[in-house]
């Protein structure tokens, strides 16, 4: 029952400001357990001039899915991944988990600046426009996907090709004998978070540049991507 979801759940159903309302987000949020966490983080972050990308693990439980869809249905700015992944922990399906949402997201009708990713276990300390300020303070126009070059005790991620294993409920990443080849037009890896906040003119770059394409398929089979391609990519000319 929509009605009772969103004045039982108090979700906040109108921009507090006009500065708000003029500065549209983007969430992507990967989840695959915890339900009522992951209810508590969206009624936090949620705001109707927004919108969100739920990426939901295809290895969830049908009952948690279907739950996670029901409440999803309540809302215009809210959907799920058109495209779901089996992920693992440290493989590439966690990247390619965030670049799916992000291609629905640069076809979507509404207009966001930036867009956030989180997962399930997150939760926020500041408010939407404490966000949305300190974005527009220093960081207009940029990205915030701090890096530093890959450490020597990081090199094995991206030296030796790994694999994913997914089987009767047990899923991780697991490393080969065979090495990798070089990275792609010589780039030099940067190691960094996971997380970001990244423009969309810099989502549309990495869904569609011949580097970024072929950084994400030298990616398939490292450790851990998501931690060097966004910083990577940032750190190129231009």
């Amino acid at each position: 029952n929509c009605s009772m979801v969103l004045k039982t759940l108090h979700f906040i159903t109108r921009p507090l400001s006009d500065e708000e309302g003029n500065f549209s987000l983007a969430y992507i949020i990967t989840i695959h357990k915890e339900l009522e966490m992951f209810v508590k983080l969206l009624r936090a972050i949620y705001m109707p001039q927004n919108i969100y990308c739920i990426h939901v693990d295809e290895k969830s439980p049908k009952d948690y899915k279907a739950a996670v869809q029901n409440i999803v249905n309540c809302f215009e700015n809210i959907f799920i991944s058109s495209k779901r992944e089996n992920v693992v922990y440290a493989g590439f399906s966690r990247l390619q988990a965030d670049i799916n949402c992000m291609r629905d997201l640069v076809h979507s009708k509404i207009q966001w600046n930036y867009v956030i990713n989180l997962c399930g276990q997150d939760y926020p300390i500041k408010t939407n426009k404490d966000i949305i300020r300190y974005i527009k303070s220093k960081w207009n126009g940029k990205n915030m996907t701090p890096g530093v070059v890959q450490p020597l005790h990081m090199k094995h991620r991206t030296q030796v090709s790994y694999r994913e294993y997914v089987h009767s409920g047990m899923s991780y990443v697991y490393p080969t004998k065979n090495i990798k080849a070089k990275p792609p037009y010589n780039l030099t890896i940067y190691f960094g978070s996971a997380y970001y906040i990244l423009t969309k003119e810099f989502v549309k770059f990495t869904l569609t540049d011949a580097r970024a394409k072929d950084l994400l398929e030298w990616s398939r089979d490292t450790y851990s991507p998501d931690e060097h391609y966004w910083v990577t990519l940032n750190r190129l000319n231009g």
